[in-house]
């Protein structure tokens, strides 16, 4: 089966003033298809046909025959991650037993927060902004272009866009006020906390 653009998981205008209708008419609509498209295209009467995002990624990454799989298919498995990364309820403070991971691993909530604003503006050029669970501890992260921690063995549990495809019409060169507004109005703790209990979850299986 075709890899598919998944549906958003709210309204076009479901986060503004934050991220406009607009920028979700782009990013989703073009960008976040582009690559849908583009991945399907590559991997079509291949072996890969029918595999999952995450299982292409991980085949693509690091082969240099696979360089453009790889760009277009982490972009698609990103996006499809991002989207639930952000919500119209989210902001404020996690917690619960992401909160008490937080205060261990990164020294709370306002350890977090400076961590991720220095990774998600220090990122030079196109990139993303992380949150994962690395050797189990909670690690912030930036990754160039397409990359992401899925191919070094770490679990996201949040993420988010610095491409300037992501805030050039609301914030224009503002990316520090773009990091403020999703760390303040938007982040989808529920999310991250989801995350977290999975991996939990999964190494207790072990």
């Amino acid at each position: 089966m075709a890899i598919e653009l998944p549906k958003l998981p709210y309204a076009l205008d479901a986060l503004a003033p934050h991220v406009s209708k607009s920028t979700l008419e782009f990013h989703h609509g073009k960008h976040h298809r582009a690559y849908v498209d583009k991945t399907n295209e590559l991997i079509a009467n291949s072996d890969l046909a029918g595999k999952s995002l995450e299982e292409i990624v991980k085949v693509a990454a690091g082969k240099k025959d696979k360089v453009a799989l790889f760009n277009n298919v982490a972009q698609a498995w990103n996006h499809n991650f991002l989207w639930h990364s952000m919500s119209p309820d989210g902001g404020s403070e996690p917690g619960g037993a992401l909160a008490e991971r937080m205060e261990k691993d990164l020294g709370g909530f306002p350890g977090f927060a400076e961590a991720f604003k220095k990774a998600a503006t220090g990122q030079f050029g196109s990139g993303w902004a992380w949150l994962a669970l690395a050797d189990g501890k909670l690690e912030i992260s930036a990754t160039a272009n397409a990359d992401t921690p899925l191919v070094y063995g770490k679990t996201p549990l949040l993420t988010l866009d610095v491409w300037e495809h992501a805030y050039y019409l609301d914030y224009q060169n503002r990316r520090p006020d773009y990091v403020a507004t999703f760390l303040e109005k938007l982040v989808n703790w529920e999310f991250a906390a989801s995350n977290l209990q999975k991996a939990s979850q999964r190494k207790a299986a072990e």
